[in-house]
């Protein structure tokens, strides 16, 4: 088991659960109008964490904001200046993300230490493998970036400070899954997985899934992001999704859908694009299935909580595995929330 570290009111490691996290995807200068209802989306749909790009302390105030309205702890996102570290904890950040590959000189990580000590703000060493420092390149890059970060760890340690979190990412899923592996046979700090830089939805989903759920499974990982080329909602679902499915999660909303073929009557395809993200972030701790024929959809239907399914011309609401509504196409994605809002009351 790890040590624990303390992100704000989160634990990470030390047998707390696995945690979610994503990294907003707008400048802090652009932020939306949207914005505290997609926080409270994405905390409801399992978010735990949330990292912020913080390359300019001309943003000193936007970041200030941003913590205040946050609902989950707030990371720093820093590379190249020091001095916007610093400023970020007087902002009030949860948690500091540096890179070795680019901080530049010992003294300046160990003024980030220093102060983060101080004002009891956790520290990530965040190693890219397109990112590591120069020297030591002839060992191969899973050793440089191990022994980058016992380096670094052996730097906070001397300056009394264990409220450290690693990640050793690479675009590479081998790469990721073997440092990962390397670094907690030697450290009992928590390691943040993920797997860089890795695509789309779909290919990011399956190199992460391959990447993280093997290590989840040997014990290895205290909090994990999918890096998407897409929304930070998919983002947070695949995470929220990988956890449950490893047994690491409970409770939240599971839905079952239909990839459709030649006898579907209802298209729910375009129905679960529709209304994924509302369900999801409903929170809820339930089961809707969403079919599109007379083959699996009755059946599919009876094993969930609430579900819409399509049968020849009409379309039929479930709940608690019987029919008790019959609905045209029109009227199924305002009567399916209805439904799912109504849910256990």
């Amino acid at each position: 088991m790890t040590r624990t570290v303390k992100v704000g009111p989160l634990s990470v490691g030390g047998g707390a659960p696995v945690s979610v996290q994503t990294m907003y995807d707008i400048p802090l200068s652009k932020l939306e109008e949207r914005f505290d209802s997609r926080m409270a989306v994405l905390k409801a749909m399992g978010c735990d964490m949330i990292r912020f790009s913080y390359p300019d302390i001309a943003e000193h105030d936007a970041l200030c904001e941003v913590v205040r309205r946050c609902p989950m702890p707030v990371v720093a996102d820093i590379h190249f200046d020091w001095r916007n570290a610093l400023d970020a904890m007087d902002c009030g950040v949860a948690k500091i993300r540096i890179n070795p590959g680019n901080i530049g000189e010992k003294w300046k990580t160990e003024e980030i230490v220093r102060k983060a000590s101080d004002k009891g703000v956790a520290i990530r060493i965040g190693l890219n493998s397109g990112s590591l420092p120069q020297k030591g390149r002839e060992k191969g890059t899973v050793s440089l970036m191990v022994d980058t970060a016992l380096e670094y760890i052996s730097w906070f340690e001397n300056l009394g400070f264990c409220n450290t979190v690693v990640s050793l990412k690479a675009s590479d899923s081998e790469l990721s899954y073997e440092a990962a592996r390397e670094f907690a046979s030697k450290s009992d700090y928590p390691l943040h997985l993920g797997v860089t830089e890795a695509g789309g939805v779909v290919s990011s989903c399956v190199r992460s899934t391959w990447t993280l759920g093997r290590l989840l499974s040997q014990g290895i990982g205290s909090t994990i992001r999918y890096s998407i080329t897409g929304s930070i909602e998919d983002e947070v679902q695949a995470g929220a999704e990988l956890l449950r499915t490893l047994g690491l999660r409970r409770g939240g909303m599971k839905i079952v859908s239909c990839p459709m073929c030649g006898r579907c009557s209802f298209n729910s395809q375009g129905f679960l694009k529709e209304v994924e993200h509302e369900l999801l972030a409903t929170g809820k701790d339930m089961c809707v299935a969403i079919m599109g024929c007379q083959v699996n959809g009755p059946g599919e239907a009876k094993g969930a909580d609430i579900a819409v399914t399509g049968i020849g011309n009409k379309v039929f609401l479930y709940r608690n595995g019987e029919i008790y509504r019959e609905i045209s196409a029109d009227e199924a994605r305002e009567e399916l929330l209805k439904a799912v809002s109504d849910f256990g009351k």
